[in-house]
């Protein structure tokens, strides 16, 4: 599967910005899909991730209550809801897939990637 992710950019603190990310393939409703995020000197993190029919979403503990990840299998696509923005956010926003049921937030369970989208948070 090969993905496409955008949506990134510029915004101040406490605002919002939706990421997409576009997907091929016919198969979409069977991966998990997941969002990492890596800034400069730091390892990539898990952000969220929801399953192949999005009954169900997981997300790291700083980013509840904030993001929302959700997909449209008709359109092959899975969005993140950014809000209440912090400069801690700022980042290279990666979505990511793995064929399974299961929900797994070690980024190297995830196999296919999509090439990254800058999202800056200024204070």
């Amino acid at each position: 599967v090969q993905l496409q992710a955008s949506g990134g950019g510029l915004v101040q603190a406490g605002g919002s910005l939706r990421l997409s990310c576009s997907a091929s393939g016919r198969t979409f409703s069977s991966y998990v899909m997941g969002w990492f995020r890596q800034a400069p000197g730091k390892e990539r993190e898990f952000v969220a991730a929801v399953t192949g029919s999005g009954s169900s979403s997981y997300y790291g503990d700083s980013m509840k209550g904030r993001f929302t990840i959700s997909r449209d299998n008709a359109k092959n696509t899975v969005y993140l809801q950014m809000n209440s923005l912090k400069s801690v956010d700022t980042a290279v926003y990666y979505c990511a897939a793995k064929s399974s049921i299961y929900f797994n937030s070690d980024y190297a369970k995830y196999p296919y990637w999509g090439q990254g989208t800058l999202v800056t948070v200024s204070s």
